[in-house]
């Protein structure tokens, strides 16, 4: 029995004669290039890790891993590796057969003015940091790769990305979310790993997998913090010695509006005020945005009811750090 896929006279690089599924070499496989007979979807512990650059590669790779029944968990970052982006990779490494990370620093997302050019990458660090927590594939397409010549074509999420970041970085998140679908449609994942730290984003990008009809699981993990609470980011690199103690006043005024409604406080104004007030005291902080939202909507509101998140916004020197806090969630500070 043939099992025929696609072209009815060509048959399926990855099945035997008799249909069924079988452990091929990466030299088999149409628009991938000859590894010397490395089985390349065994998947077995310690093989060499992947690099792939181009999209064709990186999509024909993951449909042979999908017709061989393998499940693919993903996680999608901009490199210069933190704890953070390791745990993700940990709980990415428990949840498919094959771990695909991403490495790309996504021009569509940065205003104007913002840190595009400066955005910290070293390549070579995060190679070896993702080795070390059993990644199997790195995604590390070029610019021309992502965004060809003549490209016109973009996703926009409403509603849940008119508030917060929405209203401070206009076009940020058309550009996230632009570059997650593209992402999603070249490494056609089963699940993909977001942290919480960016809580508008993560409620954005589950919009655009429920609105467009995306098979795939989009699984949520709390912040990574440092041990004196600042929520780790790419950008803390940015911060001077001197800046520390107004970085954390973030982590600090999350920590205290738990405590506020730990002591039954639903009036959403009055938690605003307060953490406004303490973050407005520390010298280098400057306040972008500090608002109560509706975990769904991500819109204000002003009495605490249903599942309500606190989002921070606050340039420290030249970082701009974002964190927040689900009420009723746990938060180690």
């Amino acid at each position: 029995m043939e099992v025929l896929i696609g072209d009815p006279y060509r048959l399926d690089p990855l099945r035997d004669w008799d249909g069924r599924l079988r452990e091929c070499n990466r030299d088999e496989i149409p628009g991938l290039p000859s590894s010397d007979g490395e089985v390349f979807f065994g998947l077995k512990r310690g093989a060499p890790m992947k690099i792939i650059e181009t999209v064709k590669e990186m999509q024909a790779y993951a449909e042979s891993l999908r017709i061989a029944g393998k499940k693919i968990a993903f996680v999608p970052t901009m490199g210069y590796f933190h704890e953070g982006h390791l745990d993700l990779m940990r709980n990415g490494r428990k949840q498919g057969d094959c771990l695909v990370i991403s490495i790309y620093v996504n021009p569509t997302q940065f205003g104007p003015n913002e840190d595009l050019a400066k955005y910290p990458r070293d390549f070579e660090r995060d190679r070896k940091m993702a080795a070390s927590v059993g990644v199997d594939v790195i995604f590390y397409p070029p610019n021309e790769e992502m965004y060809p010549d003549n490209y016109q074509t973009y996703v926009n999420v409403e509603g849940v990305t008119d508030n917060l970041c929405g209203l401070s970085r206009p076009g940020h998140f058309r550009g996230v979310t632009t570059v997650c679908c593209k992402l999603f449609n070249m490494v056609k994942p089963h699940v993909t790993i977001f942290g919480k730290k960016d809580f508008q984003q993560l409620t954005a990008i589950k919009r655009m997998v429920i609105d467009l009809n995306m098979d795939l699981e989009v699984v949520a993990m709390q912040t990574t913090r440092e041990t004196d609470g600042l929520a780790m980011s790419s950008r803390n690199i940015y911060l001077k010695p001197e800046e520390r103690e107004s970085a954390l006043s973030l982590s600090r005024s999350l920590k205290m509006a738990k405590e506020m409604y730990n002591r039954g406080e639903r009036d959403a104004g009055v938690i605003v005020n307060k953490v406004r007030t303490f973050i407005g005291d520390h010298p280098h902080a400057r306040i972008d945005y500090v608002h109560i939202c509706d975990t769904k909507t991500m819109k204000d509101i002003e009495r605490l009811g249903g599942e309500a998140v606190i989002a921070l916004a606050v340039r420290v020197g030249a970082a701009r750090l974002i964190d927040n806090y689900v009420f009723g969630d746990p938060l180690e500070i």
